[in-house]
């Protein structure tokens, strides 16, 4: 039921500015969706293209980045469905580049559930791999639709991760821990290529899920949202400046289910309806059987404090509800999808600027709905220092081949986090976890430790990066 007052309201769209602002976002599409599909909010803050200012719409096409997940998982479950895969299977039945070769068996469901033992590894882009291949769009057309791109994609992917062992690479035995996995998401969509009968990833996706949700204005392409005229225009900054340009290829993955996905406000309100209703689809039709729904939305794995993740989903709690949700970051990108049983609705938020908290626009929006106080209390966690044993173990230095580094620094009797070459305070809270208070959404650092007490590695962002 929609219990959303003029005042819970005024502090959202407060909210939103604020984040608009301290985030230099250029657009910002956020809505609400109730279980019968009717819209119950919808609002734009910004610009799509902000040298011209032109409006967005819910026709809009925006990046979806790592909601793609979601798609690819639901690909997957539609094939176990059909009996033409098995969760338990092993990746290398399917994708034979993977051979497997230093780990125990990882299986599908490992990789559904970013489970298989790896820590992040180089990110391998399209461009990276088509310019190897001597492809492009004027001789391949689309390099979304691109079977030269995918085959040699998986071959790279694979290899990456057959060169991790135990002690260089390998974080434990496949479902041990959880650390993001973006290749492995991208197997899964290489998978979904093979298995699904149809000549790509993209092609598999908007056959069976895009066609019958009639969601008209989403796909893989690359080339399509470029060159309509109502596709945003993607910001990021470089050397401190905003800069913007339709290159959707920008730091793209080879493979495409790693974050390929584009859609519009119009058409995730679709997808939205269809989890709602446990698979069922507005026209009467079926994606996916409400056993395989709640399968995606049962937690597998921890992912953050008070979060676990499931399928291509994350579920949680904002204060007494539910959530089930995923998120998305690509240059130009920042996305947030979803819904809550509990509340009886849908949220999503589409953003077309790097790194905004777009997931404290959806939390607020998902309070602001079920009547509450739509501004996160961040109270829950209080200081607790570490251990003096704890805060000398964790001192040093994180980095993983995806690029991402972090140095735990003692500071007198705390400590501090130099994050990507700048200094954040860290609030130790708890004898493992420490937060980085952020200007809308805090960051969790959770420190990870051997037999003896020694600190291998720390958990940040959702991964597990290694010490250095």
């Amino acid at each position: 039921m929609n219990r959303i007052n003029a005042a819970n309201q005024a502090l959202f769209e407060e909210l939103v500015k604020q984040i608009q602002i301290q985030g230099n976002a250029a657009g910002i599409a956020v809505a609400i969706v109730d279980e019968e599909g009717k819209t119950q909010y919808e609002q734009y803050f910004g610009y799509r293209d902000t040298e011209q200012k032109l409006p967005m719409d819910e026709n809009t096409i925006f990046g979806l980045a790592s909601v793609t997940k979601s798609f690819v998982a639901l690909s997957i479950m539609q094939l176990a469905e059909k009996g033409l895969l098995d969760l338990n299977d092993p990746v290398s039945r399917y994708i034979p580049e993977f051979t497997n070769k230093n780990q125990e068996t990882v299986r599908i469901h490992h990789f559904l559930s970013h489970s298989g033992g790896f820590y992040p590894v180089h990110r391998t882009v399209v461009k990276e791999i088509a310019e190897k291949l001597g492809i492009s769009e004027e001789t391949e057309g689309d390099l979304g639709y691109s079977v030269k791109l995918a085959e040699a994609g998986a071959k790279a992917v694979a290899e990456q991760l057959d060169a991790q062992t135990p002690g260089h690479g390998l974080i434990g035995r496949p479902g041990e821990y959880m650390s993001y996995c973006n290749d492995g998401y991208g197997l899964l969509s290489e998978i979904v290529r093979r298995v699904g009968g149809e000549a790509s990833f993209a092609d598999y996706v908007k056959k069976n899920i895009l066609d019958p949700l009639g969601m008209e204005r989403s796909g893989c392409d690359y080339l399509r949202p470029r060159l309509d005229e109502n596709s945003a225009v993607l910001y990021k900054k470089e050397n401190g400046v905003m800069t913007g340009c339709k290159d959707y290829y920008d730091n793209a993955f080879v493979l495409g289910g790693a974050g390929s996905m584009k859609s519009t406000i119009s058409d995730m309100k679709k997808i939205l309806y269809m989890y709602l209703n446990h698979g069922k689809t507005a026209a009467g039709g079926r994606i996916l059987s409400m056993e395989g729904i709640r399968s995606m939305c049962r937690p597998r794995m921890e992912y953050r404090p008070e979060s676990w993740y499931c399928f291509g989903l994350a579920t949680k709690k904002i204060d007494d509800v539910t959530v089930v949700e995923h998120g998305g970051s690509l240059t130009g990108v920042s996305s947030n999808m979803s819904w809550s049983y509990d509340a009886g609705c849908g949220v999503i938020v589409l953003c077309n600027t790097s790194d905004v908290p777009v997931s404290a626009i959806a939390d607020a929006a998902m309070r602001m709905y079920h009547g509450r106080n739509p501004l996160e209390d961040r109270g829950l966690y209080q200081e607790n220092p570490w251990s003096e044993k704890t805060r000398k173990a964790a001192v040093g230095c994180y980095l993983s081949s995806e690029d991402s580094e972090v140095e735990i620094r003692e500071n007198g009797d705390g400590v501090l986090a130099v994050v990507e070459g700048r200094e954040k305070n860290l609030v130790m809270v708890q004898e493992n976890l420490g937060i980085i208070r952020g200007y809308a959404k805090d960051a969790y650092l959770k420190l990870f430790k051997d037999e003896n007490g020694g600190v291998f590695a720390i958990g940040f962002g959702g991964r597990m990066l290694p010490r250095k």
